[in-house]
């Protein structure tokens, strides 16, 4: 998990490591019945009707649309005590700055709470009561997630907020974290594929493409690949708003705003000034490109110095195609072609360009990891294994066409073992981070 700087809760992780279901929140409209005693609407608070909303185009949109008002499910704290069976520790999900993320269940059409292991799977995150910003992180997540909707957003399908207690009730994701998935060796967490990679990068990318492209530009500010999760069939969907800002008005290309985010993947011009551009937020997509292609944390002191920060040890490799073979994670050896890790590694380079307004649009990073997944071409090393195989087999002669028992009989001890596992590129991939 990466270390967050700005206000305490800033390392708001909690909601990356709950595990979906894909069923729409039922209505209940938050500007009629929803008060929070703090002098708050959902609906009317930072982000009005008129100041949040989605371009004309559908293609803008990419198959997501911004509702005019928020389309949630309003629960009390009783629900959410029978729902998690109060809270016990063995429903615990996860823990993170925000607060606690527990496991709840509810009815698949209605969204009430029900007893556990009844309906369906959510998960509940509850506020710690001692978190400076716990209520701007959980305002803006309604203020977001109650009006967005596209299927690489997750759901947010409801809130509880009574006396000191708040609560957001998500949908719920099976396969956990890309953090966990890139980072944990478990023996139940298998490495993820070439293919699945991209399949992940490029449903993140639609995510963030969606919300760039509303009319008021939304900025995520804390990509990172503990706040991309995944679905049972591996979709991804981006979660915690909590840091989330609506873009530049009018001439201006930024925003200034306080430096809040996670070392490591915050943009360069972000963490220096302040200025918070659209495009800070492709600088993130980048380091977590970057991060799965070489399977490493973007920051990790257990490495040897020089190698802490990933994107500037890896960065000047990745243009050289020899020294990219190098760096690639070697669970993946064997699964693309030198064409499509160089395409990626390009798309990576760019995404990481210091300068904003050098760096491509999060439509344009969507449209070429969709080029490399269409890109059939089979691995040369695989090609060639395939040809001496065949070579092998038709200069063979009878004699040596013997049966496998025959083979293994005049084997020598030597013959037998079994085969050298692929050589790792010997870099550690340590869980420990630094801050700035």
């Amino acid at each position: 998990m990466g270390n967050c700087f700005g206000a305490k809760l800033s390392n708001s992780k909690s909601s990356s490591t709950y595990p979906s279901f894909s069923t729409r929140a039922s209505t209940i409209d938050t500007s009629k019945n929803y008060s929070n005693g703090l002098g708050y609407s959902a609906t009317s608070g930072s982000i009005g009707h008129s100041q949040f909303s989605a371009a004309a185009s559908d293609d803008t949109c990419l198959n997501g649309e911004i509702l005019p008002i928020a389309n949630l499910k309003i629960y009390s704290f009783s629900d959410m005590k029978f729902s998690t069976k109060n809270f016990k520790s063995d429903s615990v999900l996860g823990i993170g700055g925000f607060g606690t993320v527990y496991k709840g269940w509810v009815d698949e059409k209605t969204l009430a709470p029900t007893k556990a292991g009844t309906g369906m799977i959510v998960a509940i995150k509850k506020l710690n009561a001692e978190s400076t910003q716990g209520f701007e992180e959980w305002q803006s997540e309604v203020s977001f997630l109650g009006r967005l909707s596209h299927p690489n957003l997750v759901k947010l399908l409801g809130y509880c907020s009574e006396e000191k207690e708040l609560l957001l009730v998500y949908e719920f994701m099976p396969k956990g974290s890309l953090e966990n998935h890139l980072f944990r060796r478990s023996a139940a967490i298998e490495p993820l594929s070439w293919d699945l990679r991209l399949k992940i990068a490029i449903g993140a990318a639609r995510g963030l493409a969606f919300l760039h492209t509303s009319e008021k530009k939304v900025i995520y500010r804390d990509f990172k690949a503990s706040n991309i999760l995944l679905d049972g069939n591996y979709n991804a969907k981006i979660s915690d708003f909590g840091l989330a800002k609506l873009g530049p008005s009018g001439s201006n290309s930024h925003v200034t705003t306080r430096v809040m985010g996670t070392y490591g993947y915050a943009a360069p011009e972000y963490v220096e000034t302040g200025h918070l551009y659209v495009k800070s937020d492709v600088y993130g997509f980048g380091v977590v490109l970057l991060e799965m292609l070489t399977g490493l944390r973007a920051l990790d002191t257990k490495r040897p110095n020089g190698r802490e920060k990933l994107v500037e040890w890896v960065k000047p490799m990745l243009s050289n195609k020899r020294k990219l073979k190098s760096i690639m994670d070697a669970r993946m050896e064997g699964q693309y072609s030198s064409k499509a890790a160089t395409l990626a590694a390009q798309i990576t380079l760019k995404c990481l360009e210091g300068d904003p307004k050098n760096r491509p649009s999060m439509k344009e990073v969507t449209n070429v990891l969709e080029q490399i997944e269409a890109i059939k071409e089979k691995p040369k090393e695989s090609i060639r294994k395939s040809e001496h195989s065949s070579s092998h087999q038709n200069r063979q002669s009878p004699r040596s066409r013997q049966s496998p028992r025959q083979t293994n009989d005049r084997e020598s001890p030597r013959s037998r073992q079994s085969p050298r596992k692929p050589n790792d590129h010997g870099f550690s991939a340590g869980s420990g981070n630094i801050m700035r």
